[in-house]
């Protein structure tokens, strides 16, 4: 017996908006709401929520109508690297500084990719590296530092 879910992606992209919306209405649900004028703390939050409650509903339901691909197996590498990519940075930021952690960053989610070449990650990084101090350290003052007490700064 077949299944009536014509478009297995529109379907879990849709349970799983809906699903988001919903947790953030959820939490919203015990803030003042206020008016469209003047708003209260959960004005925004329920309404984004609202609006990814229907896109999740218009996608499952366009599941059923429309043919789509079906889905391929977890990538769990490639999440393995993403999100390992962020708790580096998280875990060198302060001792090695902002330069370096955000080089291992840019690259070790880079490598997620199958199309990963290393000559293109690096320019990438040096690239994201340049213009994230430029703009957060310079341009906003942030006290990060580009490098840190590990790397002898």
């Amino acid at each position: 017996m077949g299944t009536m879910i014509k478009h297995p992606k529109d379907f879990y992209a849709g349970t799983m908006y809906f699903s988001l919306g919903a947790a953030a209405a959820y939490i919203a649900r015990d803030y003042t709401m206020g008016s469209a004028i003047r708003m209260g703390p959960a004005y925004f939050p329920t309404m984004l929520a609202i609006l990814l409650m229907i896109v999740g509903a218009i996608s499952v339901v366009r599941s059923f109508v429309s043919k789509g691909e079906s889905i391929d197996a977890f990538a769990w590498k490639e999440v393995g690297l993403i999100i390992g990519s962020i708790v580096l940075f998280g875990v060198l930021v302060r001792g090695a500084g902002l330069g370096p952690a955000l080089v291992l960053l840019v690259l070790v989610s880079a490598w997620a990719s199958p199309e990963f070449k290393l000559k293109t990650a690096l320019l990438l990084a040096v690239i994201t590296t340049v213009l994230s101090v430029l703009v957060f350290v310079t341009g906003l003052g942030l006290p990060f530092p580009i490098l840190g007490p590990w790397v002898g700064m």
